[in-house]
């Protein structure tokens, strides 16, 4: 029988040659000008090294205003560009893919500057009250995704994907406990969409790679949106030509989240089997067995990665082990794997 783990597999026009996504994860270590550091470089490069089919880098702000912190990177100018084509190319030398992960923060930010959401509400108690967006702030900030694409595509990236999760701006149009317009953005679960389906078609416009689209799949809040909100959401962005459903959940408001190992993943299977669009399964996924199971089961198309990832840049290398499968592996290291 196949591994699926390990098999190629082909979106678009980029093949990737395994199923292992390294998540984005933010490392919160650029300057405040949103620039590449040497870390990142050498972070990124060695989980391409260690194997991972498709190295997504952190959430990348698309404003300056718009970053979770001041030390988060950026995209929001062309001075930003070169740092992150070193990143790509370090991520090609060992012949894996790179993907970036186009955010806003929205009321969640905590960067300098005025933050910014669909509604006048705090995430808490401890965070900036929010303007709510006027009509030319929001095709604004459709119009600074779109200039984040063409800065992508300039760097090289393989993937985009568009960060609608977790709470950050574009979860905040899509749900209802943040999003309380009247207006063509809010109200009527196509409304609170429109935000993100102007994302997605300005996009389009500058982009055609693979593109893939982060979503918080429950809420775990009554008053939220459940499930069948994002397999709408799902169908509607297959619609517009996204190519996967980065499937994770939570963070739109303050919530507890009983975590456990694959959590998330009957998510990832909902929305595959019924809005018909490939998915990546993410959340406490730690051993080779783990994401082979979902695969070979079609529960999901990819295997999104994070913290195992951050202890042991050779997860890759070791899921490979437990599979009893043998992938190339840097010369250099040969002796220890096999």
């Amino acid at each position: 029988m196949e591994t699926k783990l390990f098999s190629p597999v082909t979106i678009k026009n980029v093949t990737l040659h395994n199923r292992i996504v390294m998540s984005p994860m933010c490392m919160y270590t650029a300057n405040t000008d949103g620039k590449v550091k040497p870390f990142h470089i050498t972070h990124y490069g060695s989980r391409a090294i260690g194997g991972v089919g498709l190295v997504m880098i952190e959430a990348t702000s698309v404003t300056s205003e718009g970053r979770i912190s001041n030390q988060d990177l950026g995209i929001w100018n062309d001075e930003q560009i070169d740092g992150l084509r070193e990143i790509v190319k370090e991520i090609h030398r060992y012949d894996s893919k790179a993907a970036i992960q186009l955010a806003h923060a929205g009321r969640k930010a905590m960067a300098d500057g005025d933050t910014i959401a669909p509604s006048a509400i705090p995430f808490n108690e401890k965070l900036k009250m929010p303007t709510e967006m006027d009509e030319k702030m929001i095709y604004d900030t459709i119009e600074d995704f779109k200039q984040g694409a063409v800065r992508a595509k300039e760097a090289g990236f393989d993937v985009i994907e568009i960060h609608g999760a977790h709470g950050y701006l574009i979860n905040q149009f899509l749900s209802p406990l943040s999003n309380k317009r009247t207006d063509d953005f809010g109200g009527a679960i196509k409304d609170r969409y429109r935000f993100l389906e102007k994302i997605i078609d300005a996009i389009n416009t500058v982009w055609n790679g693979p593109l893939f689209v982060r979503l918080s799949a429950n809420e775990y809040a009554a008053g939220g949106n459940d499930i069948n909100d994002f397999i709408y959401f799902s169908k509607r962005m297959k619609e517009q030509g996204v190519d996967l459903v980065d499937v994770s959940s939570g963070g739109v408001v303050v919530a507890p989240i009983q975590a456990y190992p694959g959590y998330q993943v009957t998510y990832a299977e909902q929305i595959r089997k019924e809005a018909n669009i490939k998915t990546g399964a993410v959340g406490l996924i730690t051993s080779g067995i783990q994401g082979e199971e979902i695969l070979q089961n079609h529960r999901a198309d990819l295997i999104f990665v994070g913290r195992e990832l951050l202890r042991n840049p050779y997860w890759a290398l070791q899921a490979a082990k437990e599979l009893n499968v043998q992938i190339p592996t840097p010369k250099q290291y040969d002796r220890v794997w096999f």
